[in-house]
Formats: C-alpha cells, structure tokens, sequence
C-alpha cells in the first residue's frame, strides 16, 4: 500500500511539472474544472442563447471587412463594406426572440411593428453596455455560407443582450430574423443550421411615420422617474438623456435648467431626488452622433406611470 501511494504521489508530481512546463498550474487546473461555478453580474433581463452545437475551441480573428473596406475592431455609423460575424437564433422558429417579446433593452411588444419581430440579440461590442440599444444592422448570409442563405440584406433592431458570444461580432437573432436570410421556402432548412456565418454592417434606422417616443417606466413617481426612449431615426440609439422640469408654484413655467438622467439599464433612464419633481417635463435626448433634440413639456403634470407619450420630434 506504502508503494503504491508512493507510486501515486510520483505520478501527481509529474504531471504537475509537465504542466508547469506548458505553463499550467494544478492549482488552475482544479480551478477551472469539472463542477466550477462562476458568478456574473449582469443587467436585467439577460439572454442566453438556446442550445447549439459548440463552437470550434479556437482563438476567433478580428471581423475582416469586404468589398473593399478596411478591417475595424468597432462597427460604426460609418464603416463601409461588410463585416464578418456568426448568427444563431433563439425563442420560437417565427417568434422576435425573448418569450416576453421585451429584451434587455426594455422595449416592449417588439413582436409587432415597428419592430415587426426583425431583432437580435448583440454581443457587447453590438450591445455596448445598453448604448447599442436601439441600433440597426443590415445581415446577410451567403450560398458559400449555408446553401439555404439568399444573399439579400435584411434589416434588423438591436434589442436584447447576449453573454455567450460565439464570435467577435455575434448576432443572437429571432426565429423570424434568422429565417429571413433564407431563400424563398428554405427558412426552416436555414435555422435547422443553429449556428452560421454571416455577414452585417451598420445602418440607419428609419420608422416611418412615428415620433421619439418616451415609456415612463413601472414604480415611476414624483422622486423617482425612468424613461424608455423608442423609435429615433438615424443612429436609433440613445447616448444621454436630460431632463428639465417645471417650477413648483403650479404655473407649469420650466425651470430653464437641464438635469442629467443616468443610463438605467437597456434603453431606460432615470432620475432620482430627495424632494418631489413637478411636471410638465421637457425631454433632451442625443444620439451617439452628437445631435441633440429636445422635447418640449412632452410628459405631462398629470403624468403616470406605464404611459406612453409620444413628442413631435425626430432624427432627420
């Protein structure tokens, strides 16, 4: 018995020097293996993707851009050409992804229009933090890619966030966005793929016909107030929100003094105060281009909370 744990011991020593030599620890070894848990800290409402077959266990290259454009570590307003990414799908074959058709942006209904279910969730590089929220991309994926694949861009909404990405750039889309890549009568064939390559490039976004649109949010009230921007033009997304209110003396004249909201979460900002803030308010809202809109008095003195209340403004 003596030899035979000796023998043991022997072996354990061996084979923590051949790792050492490999740069291995036992100690990480251990660490990292079988029955680990690690922890996250994330934003509300996060999403994983469904089940699919695993990616090859290979350090993933930069996105390389095509036709002509240059490569870039950050998809832009202004990049040119396509860039390279993987797609997978997640919720129900023709649903708009999350089974509450909201997401970690906080926009709500995105199974009907204007979001007409054509969302994805975003990697972090897309996802930015929430600032990506509301950002819209062409995709396409090509015969070469898949045989299902049409080749004809489709145009989709950043809306949800995914913590599991299969590439650099990774786009967790809707049963219905991912089949929209296919050719005609091939949409089911296309997601029975899981996983493919595809291509994405930044775009402006339009919705015809409507306004910048503000959400005051549940468990709103006069000391605590949150806002879901939806619906702007151009970049789509937000990337500061301030908020002017009225004088408390009941005659509903602006204080003239604009207050930074802070970035909530998603889409979603906030105000907090020690003493109660007097409506009507006015909105300024700007893009991650710069361009700044202000909506004057939008939310009314006798607002509530989970109303909607649409301005008169709009992105060009």
């Amino acid at each position: 018995m003596a030899s035979s744990s000796s023998s043991s011991v022997s072996a354990a020593l061996l084979l923590c020097l051949l790792l050492a030599f490999h740069g291995v620890s036992c100690a990480a070894k251990a660490k990292h293996g079988s029955g680990s848990k690690k922890t996250h800290h994330s934003p509300p409402k996060p999403h994983a993707p469904s089940p699919l077959p695993a990616p090859p266990a290979t350090i993933i290259p930069p996105p390389v851009a095509t036709n002509g454009s240059s490569n870039s570590s950050s998809p832009g307003a202004g990049d040119e050409g396509w860039m390279d990414a993987r797609a997978t799908w997640y919720g129900a074959p023709n649903g708009a992804g999350p089974d509450d058709n909201g997401g970690a942006c906080g926009f709500k209904d995105v199974n009907l229009p204007p979001f007409s279910a054509m969302t994805s969730c975003g990697n972090e590089p897309l996802f930015k933090d929430g600032k990506g929220c509301g950002s819209c991309y062409q995709i396409r994926c090509l015969s070469r890619m898949h045989p299902a694949c049409s080749g004809v861009p489709e145009t989709v909404i950043i809306t949800d966030m995914n913590y599991y990405p299969v590439s650099r750039f990774h786009f967790d889309l809707s049963g219905t966005a991912f089949g929209a890549m296919a050719k005609d009568q091939r949409n089911d064939e296309l997601r029975h793929a899981g996983i493919i390559d595809m291509q994405f490039k930044r775009v402006a976004c339009q919705y015809p016909g409507l306004t910048v649109t503000f959400h005051v949010e549940h468990g709103s009230n006069p000391y605590y107030m949150a806002i879901l921007v939806e619906y702007e033009n151009g970049d789509g997304d937000v990337d500061q929100v301030d908020i002017m209110e009225s004088t408390p003396d009941g005659s509903g004249e602006p204080t003239g003094q604009w207050v930074p909201m802070k970035e909530s979460w998603g889409s979603i900002w906030r105000m907090d105060t020690r003493r109660p803030m007097h409506g009507p308010f006015s909105l300024r809202i700007t893009n991650e281009s710069g361009q700044t809109l202000v909506a004057d008095q939008v939310i009314p003195a006798d607002w509530e909370p989970n109303a909607i209340y649409s301005s008169i403004i709009q992105f060009d």
